[in-house]
């Protein structure tokens, strides 16, 4: 009987603003899907069109989303973590083996796991894993954006471009950003001195 190996990845610890999404996923040897990769390798409308199938086809698969509260009460390593157990946690049915890319592992696992650096550019399940984080991150930061519109969450995902930076000095931050993160506890900061915050 073949080793039941989920996937995981994450999209999103570097923005100053929404979730860091990770998921997990079990392939089945039986339903294999072409075309899988890296998300960074693959055009937007590759990984969208490769989200369903992945949904489709796998075993098992999850996604959690780890919020910006939460990033900033446990820091962004610890809540990508957290998020990764959750995601493994999750799965029905359980996966037997993790492949987790980066170099650290989350503890309490519910199955053995092993670390793999560069392991979305190695492992189909790992390289699932990263389509559906992507996706699901770059779909819930298009929400925010209908929320927020003035931070332009649409173009830049939440990542510090120019266009962001200028947008959170103009406006402030909003309940989507991570106060943690030095731009985002800057501005509040500028904001303070200034006699304008909240």
């Amino acid at each position: 009987m073949t080793l039941r190996i989920a996937g995981v990845d994450e999209a999103g610890r570097g923005p100053l603003a929404g979730p860091v999404a990770v998921a997990a996923v079990i392939l089945d040897p039986a339903h294999p899907i072409d075309g899988l990769n890296d998300s960074k390798k693959l055009s937007e409308r590759r990984r969208e069109a490769l989200f369903p199938v992945i949904c489709e086809r796998a075993l098992a698969w999850r996604i959690e989303f780890v919020e910006a509260d939460e990033i900033d009460a446990l820091n962004i390593l610890q809540a990508t973590l957290t998020g990764m157990r959750r995601a493994l946690q999750a799965l029905a049915p359980t996966a037997e083996l993790a492949l987790v890319d980066g170099n650290r592992l989350p503890t309490g696992l519910p199955c053995p796991a092993r670390a793999i650096v560069g392991g979305d550019a190695l492992e189909p399940a790992i390289m699932a894993a990263s389509i559906l984080a992507k996706v699901a991150r770059d779909r819930h930061m298009l929400a925010l954006h209908r929320e927020f519109p003035v931070y332009g969450f649409d173009g830049h995902k939440g990542y510090p471009s120019p266009a962001h930076l200028a947008a959170l000095r103009a406006h402030g931050p909003c309940p989507a950003h991570r106060r943690s993160f030095a731009p985002v506890r800057d501005c509040l900061s500028s904001l303070v001195r200034a006699g304008t915050a909240a």
